[in-house]
């Protein structure tokens, strides 16, 4: 049972990742009407939020635009950085709307933050640690069951830190819409588009929760029905 629902979520997944890249893909081939840039828009978002410590920079890849709290700087891939469509507007926005939960100590984000050593240590580990357990309880060994719950336990770590980053994405996006709209960025024709791409985006975030979850579950059940 909990087999086909992790293969139902894998495949939401995929669902999830095509319908994200043809949206952005759709979006890119509309422009707009002022010439901003994504770097344009991300550095006017930022001075009118009264932001001056955050440096915004390009960065190869596609889909690789993110905000870095540690060294202050929005990363935005070259198809967003220099380019003036609505998909690099509303990226754009979104990144910097991190920038401004961080200047605001916006409390998801704190607490996101503050688990990211430990989420760290629990991605590099947890693979390893669980499959371990799997190989010494498959063997008999009493040592696999306390390994593998272990191992349940960096993974939920994991799975706290997916649904702790659901309302800062969400937020993020509720901060670029609001501003994009008030400044003018958008218009009546590119308004509901950027929307529409960064409801795109949030979804990859809540299938990779729900996965998250799933798995989760997923360990827990074959870790009580071991030790029965």
């Amino acid at each position: 049972m909990y087999l086909i629902l992790l293969i139902g979520i894998a495949l939401a997944g995929c669902l999830v990742q095509w319908n994200l890249k043809n949206k952005f893909k759709k979006y890119s081939n509309m422009y707009l009407s002022n010439g901003m840039t994504g770097k344009d828009v991300a550095e006017r978002m930022l001075r009118e939020n009264g932001i001056t410590d955050v440096r915004v920079i390009a960065t190869n890849g596609l889909l690789t635009d993110n905000y870095n709290p540690i060294n202050r700087t929005i990363s935005l891939s070259e198809d967003v950085y220099g380019n003036y469509n609505v998909t690099a507007a509303a990226v754009a926005a979104h990144e910097t709307g991190h920038a401004i939960q961080h200047a605001r100590a916006y409390s998801p984000l704190k607490m996101r933050s503050a688990l990211v050593p430990v989420i760290s240590f629990s991605s590099q580990w947890v693979t390893w640690i669980i499959l371990g357990g799997f190989l010494l309880m498959g063997s008999g060994n009493k040592i696999g069951s306390t390994l593998l719950l272990i191992g349940i336990f960096l993974y939920a770590a994991i799975t706290l830190f997916s649904f702790i980053t659901l309302p800062v994405e969400i937020d993020a996006s509720k901060r670029a819409l609001a501003w994009l709209s008030e400044s003018g960025i958008t218009n009546s024709h590119t308004y509901a588009p950027a929307k529409d791409a960064l409801k795109a985006a949030a979804y990859t975030y809540v299938v990779a929760a729900l996965s998250s979850l799933a798995t989760l579950i997923y360990y827990i059940w074959i870790y009580l029905g071991r030790r029965e």
